[in-house]
């Protein structure tokens, strides 16, 4: 039987800054988990881009992205925070969506209290709901899980369009309705960032880096550790890499290249990813199979039917 995972804040503690790269789909998080990273994110950005090549514009809702973070958790052991974008709701979407993502071996959830359509944290033009209402969503969030340990972490957007003091009264607000840490997103600049880890010094605190394009600017973990943040989130860094390695592929192959092995692994470097091992295993065990001489001899013998 597998261990259980790590609580979040076990996580945590262990681990200044924690540092989350989005896995948009189940090989990037077995990926994440090889590379040794102790934990990850599923972010809303990136599995709509991959799902769907849809941009994060609130185009897909619970049933989607619970489906996909299904498949994406059962890929690792690893703990995982779940972008759960506004609740998708009310505060009876709200309960849903901890008790669908708890069930399924989520970690942790973010809510963020943006108006709807929520879109990107780094786009122009958002709008949040009323503190009062977010509160209201955060201790539906705190009475619907099941696991003490289950951390939620509220997300305030209010930066581009309140100003950063707003920012920060909603996030002493929402840590006093029941949130476990406060994610500020869309922060401008080195002295913003500085700012905001002065003002939550003593909580567990989050944002993002978009490397590309975001607004927020690209610091050192080790530099944003020294400023008072906890947790780190890359939605964009693995994402923005995939496309890029995928658009040289296919350039090179429109042009008849060979696939060079600076550019590539080859085929037993992904079954070894994949754990076709592990599943030869289970064929001989249970279907009388003669033992196969390592992965290679499981491949003749699967296609010589022998």
């Amino acid at each position: 039987m597998d261990a259980p995972r790590p609580s979040w804040r076990f996580v945590l503690e262990h681990n200044a800054p924690l540092l989350l790269p989005a896995a948009h789909d189940a090989l990037t998080a077995r990926l994440i988990e090889r590379a040794g990273f102790p934990a990850y994110q599923i972010g809303g950005f990136a599995v709509a881009g991959t799902l769907h090549a849809l941009p994060d514009l609130d185009l897909e809702h619970f049933g989607e992205k619970h489906a996909a973070a299904s498949r994406i958790i059962a890929a690792s052991r690893l703990p995982v925070l779940v972008d759960s974008d506004d609740g998708y709701g009310d505060v009876k979407n709200v309960t849903r969506a901890v008790r669908g993502y708890e069930s399924i071996g989520a970690s942790a959830l973010f809510i963020e209290d943006q108006k709807p359509p929520k879109r990107c944290g780094h786009m122009a033009g958002k709008e949040v709901i009323p503190p009062a209402e977010m509160e209201q969503k955060l201790r539906a969030a705190a009475a619907a899980r099941n696991r003490p340990d289950f951390f939620i972490l509220a997300r305030t957007d209010a930066r581009e369009p309140e100003g950063l003091a707003s920012a920060f009264k909603r996030g002493e607000r929402y840590l006093a309705a029941g949130a476990d840490g406060i994610y500020v997103e869309g922060l401008k600049s080195r002295e913003e960032l500085a700012e905001t880890g002065r003002a939550f010094k003593q909580v567990p605190l989050a944002t993002s880096i978009l490397e590309r394009g975001g607004e927020t600017p690209w610091v050192a973990p080790e530099e944003l550790k020294e400023m008072g943040f906890d947790m780190l989130l890359y939605p964009t860094t693995l994402l923005f890499r995939l496309v890029r390695s995928l658009q040289r592929g296919l350039a090179e192959l429109r042009r008849g290249a060979a696939l060079g092995p600076e550019d590539s692994i080859d085929l037993e470097a992904f079954e070894d990813i994949v754990g076709l091992r592990e599943w030869a295993e289970i064929e001989n065990r249970f279907m009388g199979a003669a033992q196969p001489q390592g992965v290679r001899g499981w491949i003749k013998q699967a296609v010589s039917g022998s």
